[in-house]
């Protein structure tokens, strides 16, 4: 049977979204412009009580701002909760508008806030660029929650794929500098470690990782990110939450695989070590499932996704869906 074969019939039209050319230097221009494109075709005006607003603010690490999106639910009552979302892309791709949709529902859901970040990009901007724009804009939630009606106590952070990375590096991050609370993490299909692109030269999986987010990919975003060679000595967790000795003493933690896809055995791995620290962890892989199969949100598969999601979050921010 082939990688192809195994793949879940519902989930196959994604794989037409996405080019099987590998990501490169020269490209990879030409990559971003075409996800802008797609994302404001993709994002017409919505009429859903949810507000969205632009806001720009200090990086702690430099003269910069941050542009951020707040998404706030028009339900919203004081001591609300709060979501600092960080979108994907392998570290070299991406905007905040890519989750648009998935905002606007958990915005609702919480009768809450979330806070999308556009945090700078690798190449341009190796680590520790990007974990600091979003260490900046978590702080900024943080000390600003009185005034943005959220509760200090209810405050989480979610990313997918190259964000699921940054908001694990970022929970340790946070731990060790003391200074944020944080009530979960929702680690989304996570990129947390560099070490995958060496496994996949010696021991290449037989089955994933040959679709979206391939061997080539994988290694092209962590050299980017890393201005490094992936599996080298010294690579901090702050850039690879893997890399971290001790897991303990973080918060309660959602973790989501495919088992198509080539970060599953990572992440796996990383569920397995947070257990084991004493961290509250829930972890699901999803059968047949590739690389971004949420992107085809009418599978069953994904929406099975979106259900495990939704409750782990309720959960983990005391929100009652009764």
């Amino acid at each position: 049977m082939s990688s192809k074969d195994m793949i879940d019939p519902e989930l196959l039209p994604a794989l037409d979204m996405f080019s099987s050319e590998p990501m490169t230097q020269e490209n990879l221009p030409e990559l971003r412009e075409s996800m802008k494109e797609m994302m404001v075709a993709a994002s017409p005006e919505e009429d859903d009580d949810v507000d969205r607003e632009e806001v720009f603010i200090d990086s702690l690490f430099g003269d910069h701002p941050i542009r951020v999106l707040m998404y706030r639910s028009r339900e919203m009552v004081s001591g609300a909760p709060a979501l600092l979302d960080i979108h994907g892309g392998g570290y070299v791709l991406g905007i905040p508008e890519m989750d648009d949709q998935q905002n606007r529902r958990l915005a609702i859901l919480m009768t809450g806030l979330v806070v999308s970040v556009d945090y700078r990009l690798a190449p341009e901007n190796p680590h520790p660029g990007p974990i600091e724009d979003c260490y900046s804009a978590q702080k900024w939630l943080f000390d600003k929650a009185p005034a943005l009606g959220i509760s200090t106590d209810r405050i989480g952070i979610i990313g997918a794929s190259g964000g699921g990375g940054l908001a694990a590096s970022l929970a340790l991050m946070a731990r060790d500098k003391g200074e944020v609370k944080l009530a979960c993490q929702l680690l989304l299909i996570p990129m947390i470690d560099d070490r995958t692109v060496i496994r996949g030269l010696e021991d290449p999986h037989p089955h994933a990782g040959h679709y979206i987010w391939t061997h080539a990919n994988n290694a092209f975003g962590w050299r980017c990110l890393l201005d490094a060679e992936p599996g080298s000595q010294g690579i901090s967790a702050y850039a690879a939450a893997a890399r971290a000795d001790d897991l303990s003493g973080l918060p309660a933690t959602f973790i989501s695989a495919g088992a198509l896809d080539l970060l599953a055995e990572e992440d796996i791995e990383y569920g397995r070590r947070l257990m084991r620290a004493g961290v509250h962890t829930e972890l699901h892989v999803y059968p047949g499932a590739h690389h971004g199969f949420a992107m085809v949100p009418e599978a069953r598969v994904a929406r099975m996704h979106q259900r495990d999601l939704e409750n782990a979050l309720c959960r983990m921010l005391d929100i009652d869906i009764a």
